[in-house]
């Protein structure tokens, strides 16, 4: 599916305009955008556009790492959306000439979609042409990440808040899955970020220069994110190693436990053990009061051990 738009030179915005028009002089910028593009766009962008070979292939391409390409007459960049759904990145080619801009991505993009009524609508490009246009394109598709980002962290507090609602392997396996989906993040948030310090740095990017304070504002956001990022991913590795701990307290807990009952049972096993042998000449087994004394050693035996216990502080893990 493709749409265009473009602005005349008397600042008269036309929508759905065929390609031989978006070539007149009286237009002053345009801008061209293809959602999942076949054969036909591809022969668009090689005939009409004259884009270089390589470029159109890297449209087709999978998702690859966001980079510039520069070119006589254009530039041709690759970006990354991120899916808000799945948090997944989609990528967003866009080749940005004087007069034009071009964007091509394989899946449905409601930043671009967003931005493109606005401008339709008659959003201010504060009279950029297409390298302001450029700009709210980078813009509004790195302003999409702070969601996701921000719903992370959010995330992540309710995990650490209900740490006595949830069952150790529920949490590990949650706050490990949030753990990889920052990792994903950041194979897309870091090179955007490294993408936006070279074309601030580049000279050839004249459209880039004549518009820096904004671009550098975009960096800006990307520095802001990428600690955000780095925080949330701490934050994990925090929580990891704090379940751990609590869990290796608890089993501590309940092995302690085991201990002292199993210690207070052995020599009362022993006792019955002897007086269950059932040996013909065992003096004890005749005697009126033998199980009520043997009763009552057991119980002096157990009172001793607790007392021994206290006095050892074994019973402080119960606090």
């Amino acid at each position: 599916m493709m749409k265009t738009m473009a602005m005349t030179k008397k600042r008269q915005m036309l929508t759905d305009v065929e390609i031989e028009r978006l070539l007149a002089d009286d237009i002053e910028w345009y801008w061209v955008d293809m959602e999942a593009p076949g054969t036909d766009e591809a022969a668009l962008m090689a005939g009409v556009f004259k884009f270089h070979s390589l470029a159109i292939e890297d449209c087709f391409n999978d998702l690859q790492r966001p980079k510039l390409d520069a070119y006589d007459d254009y530039n041709f960049f690759v970006l990354h959306a991120l899916n808000k759904k799945t948090k997944a990145a989609e990528e967003v080619d866009v080749f940005v000439g004087k007069h034009f801009v071009v964007t091509v991505h394989a899946h449905p993009s409601p930043v671009l979609d967003r931005l493109w009524d606005q401008v339709k609508g008659g959003g201010s490009l504060k009279g950029g042409g297409s390298a302001m246009l450029f700009y709210r394109i980078v813009d509004q598709l790195v302003d999409a990440y702070f969601p996701i980002l921000y719903w992370m962290e959010d995330r992540l507090d309710q995990i650490e808040d209900s740490v006595n609602d949830m069952s150790y392997g529920s949490l590990i396996d949650e706050v490990f899955d949030i753990r990889n989906q920052l990792l994903h993040l950041r194979r897309t948030i870091v090179p955007m970020r490294d993408l936006l310090y070279r074309m601030l740095h580049l000279e050839r990017l004249s459209h880039v220069h004549l518009h820096k304070a904004y671009f550098r504002d975009i960096h800006d956001h990307l520095l802001k994110l990428t600690e955000l990022l780095d925080a949330s991913r701490e934050m994990t590795s925090d929580m990891r190693d704090s379940y751990q701990t609590i869990s290796s307290n608890r089993m501590n807990q309940i092995m302690m436990t085991l201990t002292i009952v199993s210690t207070i049972f052995i020599p009362l096993t022993f006792i019955a053990g002897v007086y269950g042998m059932n040996f013909a000449n065992m003096p004890e087994l005749q005697t009126n009061y033998g199980y009520f004394v043997t009763l009552a050693v057991m119980v002096v035996i157990v009172l001793v051990m607790l007392w021994r216990f206290k006095k050892k502080g074994w019973f402080d893990i119960f606090k």
